[in-house]
């Protein structure tokens, strides 16, 4: 435990991410001292089963209630499955999978227990990355830039980058390398820029019985209905000034929008609202960046990126490119943040979540004296 939390030894540290297109856990070792990455170790990535899915998205904007006990039964499955197939690691940082967010009103939703898992594995474990941010007045999310500042670090990058995470909801990451630290003023930006994959997801698992639109197949071969794009656009989350965050149904009514037309043009609709959320987000970056770097899922959608390089101003191109993992960035995210939380560094700032000040957010549970490793 010592180890842990002693600042500037580099650790092995697993994190885990389940997000909100509901496809599955990532996991993926980071070798960090919770400031610079020293390293990237295996990951791993297990789908959920139709049956898993559905019960999780059962459980998608309740608080309370008898939907929660089987998700999150579901969630701590996958979870101690996948986590139990790597060894050797000091630390896990834990998400768990959102279920409802509302940062200004209830607050935010992460099933799963931490200090479970840490009793299962003999490992501390650093979860609910969230409550604190949401305490101070901030967003809760997103949580991944500080990493985010780290890649940009790591790749060498000489001017201001961005980071853009295509999940079930989307995210942008400004970064300014050339400060010190990331709760520096200035040195990050980052938002949500609207729905991403989630609603896409939905319309098809819904219309067709698949999970998502695998290659952009469905997507290329309709069109763009332009008027429900601009009602879209007009929504009045696309005015407010970040940061700023979403819950994965906030855009719930998009699908709506999109009721009436053909499985191909509704899907390339939705397709086009994702993009286009990311061209309005754009306008807030403090200066334009070199280029844009995409994570997550979304990537893998030819269609979505095509609009990108469209509708951006400047280069757009996977994570890949700099020799980043753009499956398993937000699995290794958490796995720094949990380095970080473990030595009370800063884990969100007024630039990324609107909190008040910086805050390391997270708790640390350590296992039971029964479960400790000998």
């Amino acid at each position: 435990m010592d180890k842990v939390k002693q600042k500037g030894v580099v650790i092995r540290a697993l994190g885990a991410m389940s997000g909100t297109s509901l496809d599955g856990v990532d996991a993926a070792v980071l070798e960090t001292d919770g400031v610079r990455i020293k390293g990237f170790g295996p990951s791993e990535y297990m789908s959920y089963t139709a049956e898993q899915r559905g019960v999780l998205h059962a459980a998608l904007g309740h608080w309370h209630g008898a939907t929660l006990a089987p998700a999150t039964d579901v969630v701590m499955e996958a979870h101690r499955a996948l986590l139990g197939a790597f060894a050797q690691v000091d630390l896990i940082g834990f998400h768990g999978q959102t279920v409802a967010h509302a940062p200004r009103a209830q607050g935010t939703l992460q099933l799963g227990d931490g200090a479970a898992l840490s009793d299962s594995f003999g490992v501390p474990v650093v979860w609910d990355f969230r409550s604190a941010d949401i305490e101070m007045g901030g967003e809760g999310a997103p949580l991944a830039p500080f990493f985010h500042f780290a890649c940009a670090k790591w790749i060498g990058a000489e001017g201001p980058i961005a980071f853009l995470n295509l999940g079930g909801v989307g995210n942008i990451t400004w970064v300014d390398p050339s400060f010190d630290r990331p709760e520096d003023h200035g040195a990050l930006l980052a938002f949500d820029t609207g729905p991403a994959n989630a609603p896409i997801n939905d319309l098809v698992q819904a219309r067709r019985g698949v999970p998502y639109d695998a290659g952009g197949e469905i997507a290329a071969k309709g069109t763009v209905e332009t008027g429900a794009l601009e009602l879209f656009l007009a929504e009045p989350f696309f005015a407010r000034l970040p940061p700023k965050s979403l819950d994965r149904n906030d855009f719930a009514e998009m699908v709506a929008l999109v009721r009436e037309l053909g499985d191909a043009d509704a899907t390339a609709t939705l397709t086009a609202m994702c993009a286009a959320g990311v061209a309005e987000a754009m306008q807030h970056c403090p200066r334009p960046p070199s280029r844009v770097l995409v994570t997550g899922g979304g990537r893998h959608n030819p269609v979505l990126m095509k609009m990108l390089e469209v509708s951006l101003e400047c280069p757009v191109a996977p994570v890949e490119a700099v020799g980043l993992d753009g499956d398993m960035l937000e699995a290794q995210a958490f796995a720094y943040l949990a380095v970080r939380v473990a030595r009370g560094l800063p884990t969100s700032c007024p630039g990324t979540t609107g909190v008040r000040a910086a805050v390391a957010g997270g708790t640390l549970s350590v296992p039971a004296p029964a479960h400790s490793p000998t």
